[in-house]
């Protein structure tokens, strides 16, 4: 339904923050379709990153709780990660899995890929569901993140997500859509 509906048009585009390789803050001057400008219209892009939603072998929900600077506060997280130079966001979810869990799985679903931002860019969301994931390896994200891995039966999945546990969009959103995937499937 986008007859009639037209783009805007970048007529300036000035960058004032260069904090490469994870933010670029820019400020533009748009043109509406109906001809009006706006000044000051801020973009902000940021690295594409990925999302899992991982069941292990027993249908459990791999989880890791941890303090998220973001929402300011210990939540419940999916596994996520950004996704590299040149590399493909399904290789990117198969290696944050390993590194952040030490989990491999062998059956992978894209659930999309979305703007994080509808007006200010912020890159793209890559979502994935994947099945049977099975421990391999010890954890080892490298990352500043201390967290604790947890495995959360599909009841406790709904509650938490129910209850706000998960504090980050993307994490809900990753969840809703695996969930109604699963519902698709037939209960998977």
């Amino acid at each position: 339904m986008t007859k009639g509906l037209k783009p805007w048009r970048v007529l300036e585009s000035k960058e004032v923050l260069d904090g490469r390789p994870r933010l670029i803050v820019a400020n533009h001057t748009v043109e509406l379709p109906d001809g009006r400008r706006v000044e000051d219209f801020w973009k902000i892009q940021m690295f594409d990153y990925v999302v899992v939603a991982a069941w292990d072998e027993a249908d459990r929900l791999i989880v890791e709780r941890q303090y998220k600077h973001g929402p300011e506060r210990v939540c419940l997280t999916l596994v996520a990660g950004a996704i590299e130079a040149g590399e493909e966001p399904l290789a990117a979810a198969k290696r944050e899995l390993l590194e952040e869990t030490g989990h491999q799985a062998p059956d992978w679903t894209g659930l999309g890929r979305y703007v994080v931002g509808a007006n200010a860019g912020i890159g793209h969301a890559h979502f994935f569901k994947a099945r049977g994931a099975r421990l391999v390896q010890p954890a080892n994200s490298g990352d500043l993140e201390e967290m604790r891995i947890e495995h959360l039966d599909r009841a406790r999945v709904r509650q938490a997500l129910a209850e706000g546990e998960f504090a980050m969009v993307s994490c809900a959103a990753t969840l809703a859509l695996a969930l109604l995937e699963g519902d698709r499937r037939g209960g998977d």
